[in-house]
């Protein structure tokens, strides 16, 4: 499936950029980022691997954002995310996170099935998907993506 097939199905819907909303994403993966290092040090490997994807979540929501996109479905950021390592924007690896990342906080959710190494894993790669994300959006400040 694609960004059109998704958008016509209502999973992803066009929306006006807006710089404030980019900020609160950013800001809200920042927030869970850092619950997720402290549930780590807590030993809560449950809530480490939840907050990193949802750090991840907000940071690329931020990206789709500034594409002038709006996920009605968690699926359709990685269709997204797809599409701009097509188009050049992006390395498979960070699409290959956020769906590995994905995989992880369903697991641990709706399958109890999680552990430090885990938990580990989602912090690193969460860490390195926000980063990414923020060079993202500076790139896409110079150099717009459009899907129409």
């Amino acid at each position: 499936m694609g960004i059109k097939e998704c958008i016509e199905q209502g999973f992803l819907a066009k929306v006006k950029p807006s710089l404030d909303v980019i900020e609160k994403e950013l800001k809200e993966a920042t927030y869970d980022f850092e619950r997720a290092q402290q549930a780590l040090e807590e030993e809560d490997f449950k809530w480490c691997i939840v907050k990193a994807y949802y750090a991840m979540f907000h940071a690329a929501k931020a990206v789709l954002f500034a594409l002038g996109l709006k996920e009605r479905r968690h699926f359709a950021i990685g269709v997204v995310l797809g599409e701009l390592n097509k188009r050049g924007k992006l390395e498979i690896k960070y699409v290959n996170d956020f769906m590995a990342a994905a995989s992880s906080r369903e697991d641990a959710d709706y399958h109890y099935l999680y552990s430090k190494d885990i938990a580990n894993h989602c912090l690193e790669i969460a860490k390195d998907f926000l980063d990414r994300m923020k060079m993202l959006l500076e790139d896409l400040k110079k150099e717009p993506v459009s899907f129409d």
